[in-house]
């Protein structure tokens, strides 16, 4: 038994009862879907107006979730495990050293005959090469970037993340939780009568739909008082009073239309059968979206859409961020398997989604993004996970990590050179310990000092920030 308000727990069919349930973070549908008797539920739908008593049809190892999970795994399998190069470097530095060391110091006691001065030559080799600023060039920087992606509310989980993102050339969004923040909003509060909005605010308020919520939270008051509200699931909610009866709902309940919008969800309010307001919700892109968007075809990156939605929706939300390519009603196989092909072309593909249904392309994705509110399963398959509600944190986190990358290779650089002056310099004898000590130490320090000039890059906060240009709206076109 599923009482209104409370997760479906496992996949099953529906015995009795009536109820709207709200499938996002399964399939990324924004509307609420009607369920009723004979109607399959996966576990983590979340139910919405009314009680169910639900048959089980799965064992656990058999649900959605599982399958979700083994996708995950199998994706996760597939990518290679990345390798820095400083890990691979350190393998082959420090037997190489020892090597020279003991070289010189069999060279200088042989050829000079000063046993005591090829011990301390040989022990000026293994100081001045010691491998603390080739060890330091890689974490040092991506300690200081993940110190400044946090301070901007980024969270990294993986330090390689960020060389990964460093190689990004696409960007694929789930909608609904990504682009969109999952609230409906009301979209034509200037054409609604307000006696007539405080109406059906009042009867909202007796709901737990979203639609029914939205509609509340846009009413200048508290609404109309109505002392008995009656809630029929999957149709809406009614009340007698003096005046009449007052339905609010879909258009077919409230009037007994069946006409219906193909972008936007629609309550009507209505009277004895009479409308007297239709009320249309879309929903809410996340702040920023739109110029986060920008920002990443700016700096030329291909972006496209993954969505478990009605494709027209997705289109509607493509066209509203200037999105061209974009796939719609897709599975959370369907979504793993559009992102594994990509990566069989040469793209290095960033995911950005945060349903359960993302989780599988999260995980197969050449790195991946989540927002905090994306459902457990995805946080735990992304390698980023941003805070806010702003879609700035993307090309942000792109920003600081292209910037670590630079600052690693200018790291590595400055290693390499050091060793390229100091080990001669310290074979032809012209080192001692003491100054072998101090230059290796002052090689580490110009390596840290050269990873925290990214705290000084406070450009990357804003770089993004400026709305982009109208142009153009291009119709929305299948992710080939």
């Amino acid at each position: 038994m599923v009482a209104a308000g409370e997760r479906v727990p496992v996949d099953g069919i529906v015995e009795s009862g009536r109820s709207d349930l709200d499938r996002s973070i399964v399939n990324g549908e924004s509307a609420p879907a009607v369920a009723g008797p004979g109607d399959v539920v996966q576990g983590g739908i979340l139910n919405l107006t009314g009680s169910l008593v639900i048959r089980a049809t799965a064992a656990a190892k058999e649900s959605f979730l599982a399958e979700v999970i083994s996708l995950m795994e199998a994706a996760e399998g597939g990518r290679a495990r990345y390798r820095r190069i400083a890990d691979r470097a350190a393998q082959l530095y420090s037997p190489a050293v020892h090597l020279l060391a003991l070289v010189a110091f069999i060279a200088w006691g042989i050829f000079d005959g000063d046993w005591k001065q090829a011990m301390l030559i040989a022990i000026a080799v293994l100081i001045i090469t010691c491998p603390c600023a080739l060890g330091l060039a890689v974490p040092v920087v991506q300690v200081v970037a993940a110190g400044r992606l946090f301070k901007n509310g980024i969270m990294v989980k993986d330090g390689s993340a960020m060389e990964r993102l460093a190689e990004v050339d696409t960007v694929l969004f789930d909608k609904t939780g990504t682009l969109t923040l999952g609230r409906p909003r009301l979209v034509n509060a200037a054409d609604v009568k307000l006696a007539h909005l405080a109406v059906a605010a009042g009867l909202a308020a007796h709901s737990r739909h979203p639609l029914s919520q939205a509609l509340y939270r846009s009413a200048p008051d508290a609404g109309a008082r109505f002392r008995s509200v009656v809630e029929l699931a999957g149709q809406g909610l009614e009340a007698v009073t003096e005046d009449g009866t007052y339905r609010l709902g879909n258009r077919r309940f409230a009037c007994g239309d069946n006409g219906k919008t193909e972008a936007l969800s629609e309550v009507v309010l209505s009277l004895d059968g009479t409308e007297l307001q239709s009320f249309f919700f879309e929903d809410a892109l996340r702040p920023d979206a739109a110029a986060a968007v920008a920002g990443l075809g700016a700096s030329g990156l291909a972006t496209g859409i993954l969505s478990g939605d009605r494709a027209t929706v997705v289109i509607d939300v493509a066209r509203r961020l200037r999105i061209t390519q974009w796939q719609a009603e897709l599975s959370p196989r369907d979504k793993a398997e559009a992102v594994a092909e990509l990566d069989r072309t040469g793209a290095k593909v960033l995911m950005v989604g945060d349903g359960i249904n993302d989780a599988p392309a999260l995980a197969a994705a050449h790195v991946s993004i989540a927002p905090a509110t994306a459902a457990d399963v995805g946080r735990q398959a992304a390698d980023f996970v941003f805070m806010h509600d702003s879609l700035n944190a993307v090309p942000l986190a792109m920003e600081v990590s292209r910037r670590a990358g630079r600052l690693i290779r200018q790291n590595f650089a400055l290693a390499i050179g050091y060793n390229v002056i100091a080990v001669p310099i310290a074979l032809a004898g012209y080192a001692t310990p003491l100054i072998a000590a101090v230059a290796m130490s002052t090689s580490s320090i110009i390596v840290v000092a050269s990873a925290l000039r990214l705290n000084r890059l406070a450009g990357a906060e804003r770089a993004y920030a400026v709305p982009a240009a109208p142009v153009p709206v291009a119709t929305g076109a299948q992710l080939a």
